[in-house]
């Protein structure tokens, strides 16, 4: 069983890379289609330079990831709450 551990997680790999290809290619093409806001494009790629340049910055990848993620969950309540008092306020 223990020999089988590396496959699998070079699976695993394959498949999220796979994946994460495939979301890129239909993004661009919603995008060029216009089936897409461009704004909409580029939040969404805040997140992924947010981990590239802290990744770099920090030079290990792991805590680059963690930090990219507890900002990235800051800045979305934020702005959830900041949506929010939009909508109570009437703005």
């Amino acid at each position: 069983m223990a020999g089988l551990v590396p496959y699998l997680i070079w699976a695993v790999i394959i498949v999220s890379g796979l994946s994460l290809l495939a979301i890129g290619i239909f993004g661009v093409r919603s995008l060029i289609q216009g089936k897409v806001d461009p704004l909409t494009i580029v939040l969404t790629m805040v997140p992924i330079a947010l981990l590239g340049i802290l990744g770099l910055v920090l030079g290990d990848w792991a805590h680059a990831a963690m930090l990219a993620f507890l900002i990235s969950l800051a800045l979305t309540s934020l702005v959830l709450l900041l949506s929010g008092l939009k909508g109570l306020f009437g703005f």
